[in-house]
């Protein structure tokens, strides 16, 4: 049983921003930052199956392709890297890629990295925040410029390179070829409402991603049978014992958590192993305890209201 308020991990990467508010104070002026890793606080723990990111961006990052899960462990990694993106800002002309405009051989694609010709090949489309893009393991991909979004993904690093536009980083011609589904794009199914409360995102059987909206001044029971993350992206309140405002991202496995929502409201995602939504994940308890006591947790008031 487990209640963190996550860490961060700083990557500064060339297409990164030197400001990152309102979604975090890390100081970014003189080295761009591209990503934050949130993770666990308790560095002797062993890691989630999930990794939650914030990615900045101020220049188009690589096109590129990650491993699905078969191609993974052929070559010796425990696990594909499937992806889902919630656009939190954009600014107008923003876009990304996902997939291709159509089929191509094993041979067109290799000459396609080749030339470089596959960046007029990729399937570019604009985005807007609230915007949810899913990115299967072996789709062909990239993130524009001016962009903040958080990502969910399965816990792995490996990326392979098709073109960088210009910043001659290298390019990964064989993994490409072999772990590519070299083609248009999955279908993206639509987001799906549960309850008032709650929008399911994204459901497969890697992770389930929600965004979940609460009222001003209610109360809230969350409950869940494993390893969920937690990032806020509107609003502030109190997640368990801690105080939570945007950007901050909480780690809760197998456990309890009272939520005091603020004043102004707040809107979380959350993002949890799949297949399928917890569906006892979120109680209203609003009208039936006007506000928690201080000392308190989350599963004492969970105990208390039920």
């Amino acid at each position: 049983m487990t209640i963190e308020h996550a860490s961060v991990e700083i990557a500064r990467k060339p297409w990164g921003r030197l400001d990152l508010r309102p979604w975090s104070s890390v100081d970014a002026s003189t080295d761009p930052v591209g990503e934050l890793w949130l993770e666990r606080t308790d560095k002797s723990a062993s890691n989630p199956a999930l990794l939650l990111k914030l990615l900045f961006t101020s220049q188009p990052l690589s096109i590129q392709v990650h491993p699905n899960d078969a191609f993974a462990r052929s070559i010796g990694l425990p696990n594909g890297k499937t992806e889902a993106w919630y656009v939190l800002s954009a600014l107008p002309g923003a876009r990304i890629a996902l997939g291709l405009n159509r089929h191509l051989t094993r041979e067109e694609l290799r000459a396609a990295v080749r030339d470089g010709s596959i960046a007029d090949l990729v399937q570019w489309r604009p985005v807007a925040p609230g915007d949810v893009i899913f990115v299967p393991g072996g789709t062909i991909h990239a993130i524009g410029a001016d962009i903040v979004l958080a990502e969910i993904q399965q816990r792995s690093d490996t990326t392979f390179r098709l073109f960088d536009f210009g910043r001659h980083r290298e390019l990964h011609e064989d993994s490409v070829v072999a772990a590519s589904e070299a083609g248009p794009p999955p279908t993206q199914p639509p987001p799906r409402r549960l309850t008032d409360a709650r929008l399911v995102l994204v459901a497969s059987s890697h992770f389930v991603f929600e965004r979940i909206e609460l009222q001003a001044n209610s109360l809230w029971g969350l409950q869940t049978d494993r390893e969920a993350w937690i990032l806020v992206i509107e609003g502030e309140g109190r997640i368990g014992r801690a105080n939570a405002t945007v950007g901050d991202a909480i780690f809760i496995e197998s456990d309890s958590a009272g939520i005091d929502v603020g004043s102004s409201g707040m809107s979380i995602l959350i993002a949890y192993p799949g297949p399928d939504p917890i569906a006892s994940l979120l109680q209203d308890f609003s009208e039936r305890m006007t506000k928690p006591t201080d000392v308190l947790s989350g599963s004492e008031i969970i105990e208390v209201l039920t």
